[in-house]
């Protein structure tokens, strides 16, 4: 083997995106260090908590951390920060809140939960905008044009721009 080759040569710099980003598509980057000290691996936990417990659930609690075993990546103890008089009822479904968990992650991670009486901050509520539908249906008129290829486009782009999401509705009106 050739003295050159066996040196690795450094990664190619990341290329820049030169767009903005939502602040969920940088959380897991930026904030895996803070979620790794306070006992999350995966910080998808505490962010996507209402899809794998409900909103029912999620509503009166928050996930706090998951300790392991020393060494081992299996078998944690869930801690859950549960509004006052709802701890009675989460202790009843832990069965069903150790199942979802451990679906979540794809394996036995958690086995245990401890819950704990505490405050639980509302989540903020994610608003949908309105979607556009289009104000004609150009279906029938483009069964007049005759060149295959024009007709095809003509139907691509219309089932785009009815696909488009919605413009925010903080955003101006361009005149």
């Amino acid at each position: 083997m050739d003295a050159a080759m066996s040196k690795r040569s450094p990664p190619p710099p990341a290329e820049r995106q030169n767009r903005s980003r939502a602040v969920a598509d940088l959380l897991p980057a930026i904030g895996g260090a803070a979620f790794r000290r306070f006992g999350f691996v995966q910080s998808a936990v505490v962010t996507r908590w209402p899809e794998i417990v409900g909103d029912r659930l999620a509503a009166v609690s928050a996930p706090e951390s998951i300790r392991f075993p020393m060494g081992k990546k299996e078998g944690g103890t869930l801690a859950l920060v549960v509004k006052g008089a709802h701890a009675a009822m989460m202790s009843h479904v832990t069965p069903e809140i150790v199942e979802r968990v451990n679906r979540f992650f794809g394996y036995a991670a958690v086995a245990k939960v401890a819950i704990r009486q505490g405050d639980v901050a509302p989540r903020a509520e994610r608003r949908v905008a309105p979607t556009l539908k289009p104000a004609v249906d150009l279906g029938a008129s483009l069964k007049t044009i005759a060149d295959p290829e024009l007709k095809a486009v003509l139907e691509a782009l219309a089932s785009g721009v009815a696909a488009a999401p919605a413009l925010p509705p903080n955003l101006p009106k361009v005149r």
